[in-house]
């Protein structure tokens, strides 16, 4: 069974980074998906990353992560300006971060029009018929 955790960007957002790292960890190690409303800063990125390589073991074998930006071709001056607006007032909301336990994704593939998130089919245990 696949279990999708959203967390929106509020409840991490007092958080100072190495908490933020260390809350999106435990709910990956739970075997759980992490839907993250907005992103994370490029240097949580790379420290979610590097902690991650060092706890690798018996059990945890790593994560896949995959971030989806917002289209950010803007066509005027005022769309432009908008979204600089709501970027300044809203911090790092726009986009989604999708982050899981190696041994559940297998593959985030993602393009223009679609995100597709492929997972590993689980080891089902058979009962010896009597």
């Amino acid at each position: 069974m696949v279990t999708l955790q959203f967390i929106p960007y509020n409840d991490i957002e007092a958080l100072s980074s190495a908490k933020r790292i260390q809350k999106l960890l435990n709910v990956v190690k739970d075997n759980k998906i992490v839907l993250l409303q907005g992103r994370l800063k490029k240097e949580e990125e790379k420290d979610l990353i590097e902690i991650t390589m060092e706890e690798i073991d018996e059990k945890f074998k790593g994560i896949e992560l995959s971030v989806i930006y917002p289209n950010k071709n803007y066509k005027t001056f005022a769309e432009k300006f908008k979204k600089g607006v709501y970027e300044f007032l809203l911090g790092d909301r726009t986009g989604m971060t999708i982050i899981g336990p190696a041994t559940v994704v297998k593959e985030i593939k993602k393009d223009p029009n679609k995100i597709e998130l492929f997972t590993k089919e689980g080891k089902t245990k058979r009962r010896k018929k009597r």
